[in-house]
């Protein structure tokens, strides 16, 4: 699956993938690459939301599990697949409805097949989860 950017509105110059089928489930996620590295985001809307009005627990470690792959994305070329192979996560706090929802993070290690990643997902800045995972390369 290929990437899109998006022309135009709040992500106009991100990345998306429209054709991911989960991901037109639990997104839309957007990716680009900033200054200080890539960056995700998305805007918490009604259907990231549980009953009690936050964003869904599910919804941000999908997210998180996303955003594995952007930050990692520069180790897993030329092929660019991979798979999780494991992951962790801590909820810090809540998000609602309109909140951007940002992600970053860093490499710690990218060995032969196995990348180790880590990172931050914030809602309108304030923490929300921290994450960890290890991707293994599929080569194409």
């Amino acid at each position: 699956m290929s990437p899109h950017i998006v022309e135009d509105g709040e992500f106009a110059g991100w990345r998306i993938w429209p054709d991911d089928p989960f991901e037109q489930t639990v997104g839309p996620f957007f990716m680009r690459l900033g200054t200080d590295g890539p960056e995700m985001a998305f805007r918490a809307q009604r259907h990231h939301l549980n009953g009690m009005g936050a964003v869904h627990g599910g919804c941000l470690m999908s997210f998180a599990d996303f955003a594995l792959f952007g930050i990692a994305h520069e180790e897993l070329k030329p092929s660019g697949y991979g798979v999780t192979v494991a992951f962790t996560s801590e909820f810090i706090s809540g998000a609602k409805e309109g909140a951007l929802m940002e992600a970053r993070g860093e490499v710690l290690r990218a060995g032969g097949s196995l990348i180790f990643v880590r990172g931050l997902i914030t809602g309108d800045d304030v923490p929300v989860l921290n994450f960890s995972g290890t991707i293994k390369r599929l080569r194409a």
